[in-house]
């Protein structure tokens, strides 16, 4: 009887603490969400006539098709200069699967992969900022964040890309200058981290600014 009894009673504890944390508990913390904060609990999602074409949560490339493709079919591409470019992604800002490259110190992996970002950033920037060197790249510029999406860039990045942009777009630089500042999340709490470029926030507006050509 006692066995029988226990048994029933486990089965009655289980029934009701699986309404009450598995049903009831995330309901209510749903519907206060969605509430309080939908726009973050709904991902931050970035809409444009009406229609979801980011989140400002995750970085996205702007690129160019070149027509061509590598030894494995997959499409060649390259930066589109009338965009904000974020930091290199190893997840190709997959938001399904998000890691960093482990890449260490003494790697040789590591060498060759900031040697070439390092030539491509002088390629895309060099021609509109005379004068740029290796140093004068900012780190963000050829390293990856932890997740691979990192939305924001450094401003130093930002305004080295900002002359490229104004110019391909035709906008006064003063202009694009402001919209960078527009689009600039501070430190947290005033005093943890470093000021960030939202970089799918800032492109959608430049196109709001002025529509690439």
């Amino acid at each position: 009887m006692k066995l029988t009894k226990d048994l029933a009673t486990g089965a009655i504890a289980l029934l009701i603490f699986t309404v009450i944390l598995g049903l009831a508990y995330p309901l209510v913390v749903t519907g206060i969400s969605q509430v309080a904060f939908a726009g973050k609990a709904n991902g931050s999602q970035i809409t444009r006539d009406g229609k979801v074409v980011g989140s400002r949560l995750i970085g996205t490339a702007q690129t160019i098709d070149t027509g061509r493709k590598d030894a494995d079919g997959a499409p060649i591409t390259r930066p589109n200069p009338a965009y904000f470019q974020p930091r290199p992604s190893a997840t190709g800002y997959s938001a399904t699967a998000t890691y960093f490259a482990n890449r260490g110190p003494n790697s040789s992996a590591a060498r060759y992969f900031y040697r070439d970002g390092l030539a491509a950033y002088l390629a895309l920037e060099g021609p509109f900022n005379p004068g740029l060197t290796n140093a004068g790249v900012p780190v963000d510029a050829v390293t990856a964040s932890a997740s691979g999406v990192d939305p924001h860039i450094s401003e130093t990045n930002a305004a080295i890309q900002a002359r490229r942009v104004a110019a391909t777009r035709g906008l006064p630089l003063a202009r694009v200058r402001q919209l960078i500042a527009d689009n600039t999340d501070g430190r947290f709490l005033g005093v943890i981290g470093e000021p960030g470029v939202n970089i799918p926030e800032l492109n959608l507006a430049l196109d709001t600014q002025a529509p690439a050509r």
